[in-house]
């Protein structure tokens, strides 16, 4: 399934303009044969937008989701993207995956808040693994400070999970991160991970984009700058299963041994 990575800030603040900047991408990124685009952490919003988060917040399906429905049916292709999702006075910092007929297949909470910030706005999710079917995928959605988390993401691999979805806000100096631990996590996880940063100065952060898909070989299929981009790579089911097959990791555990770790 080739795969678009939306590596972009959008309009911090404006619903209707962010809107507009993923209709845009898809339209690209459908037109190269893209069957999934992927925007960033808090796309929807902006993520450094302080009291914004709870006065923009709405429900996984509110009219932004409706919004993102038609647009991903229109140019036939799902749509992963980040948002505050209000349910009733408590606000998550999620991302949703709607199908290119329009389906709200999967809806995350993030689970690991990261710093003073996150969690004077959020409530932290309680599910480490949402997973839907996509174009014959098992994938799996979780956001950024997750995936720094070993246990989040072997998680997903004993689940099954073939595409890990990460929409991120990261920023200086945690560039590693993009660079090293997430294809590492591809490699001992054998998954693919399509990670999709924000980029440029917003607010207090700086953020340094390097969005990449890595795959269970530990390479990055595509790399972006620190500029805004829209790459495309594709998750190819054949050479996931052959590279499962050869790496032992998953067969050779022993989880008998590993109950210290909770």
């Amino acid at each position: 399934m080739r795969t678009a990575l939306l590596q972009s800030s959008g309009t911090p603040g404006s619903v209707a303009e962010n809107l507009k900047v993923l209709d845009e991408a898809a339209g690209r990124a459908a037109a190269a044969g893209a069957g999934l685009i992927v925007a960033p952490e808090m796309f929807l919003t902006g993520y450094a937008i302080g009291d914004g988060i709870a006065r923009l917040a709405e429900t996984a399906d509110g009219e932004a989701a409706d919004a993102i429905a038609d647009l991903a049916g229109r140019h036939g292709l799902a749509v992963a993207y980040g948002y505050p999702e209000r349910d009733g006075e408590t606000v998550f910092n999620s991302a949703q995956l709607i199908s290119a007929d329009g389906r709200r297949l999967a809806n995350y909470r993030k689970t690991h808040l990261f710093g003073c910030a996150e969690r004077e706005h959020f409530a932290p999710g309680e599910r480490p693994v949402v997973q839907a079917e996509l174009d014959g995928l098992t994938v799996g959605i979780m956001i950024c400070y997750d995936v720094e988390f070993p246990e989040n993401v072997r998680a997903h691999a004993l689940a099954g999970t073939d595409l890990l979805l990460v929409p991120t806000a990261n920023m200086h100096p945690f560039q590693f991160v993009a660079e090293s631990l997430v294809p590492v996590r591809a490699w001992e996880n054998q998954m693919y991970i399509a990670y999709v940063n924000r980029v440029g100065v917003e607010g207090e952060f700086e953020f340094f984009g390097l969005s990449a898909l890595a795959g269970p070989d530990g390479v990055a299929r595509a790399r972006a700058g620190r500029a805004e981009d829209l790459l495309l790579a594709d998750v190819d089911a054949a050479f996931l299963a052959a590279s499962r097959e050869a790496n032992p990791y998953l067969r050779d555990r022993r989880p008998g041994l590993y109950g210290p770790l909770v």
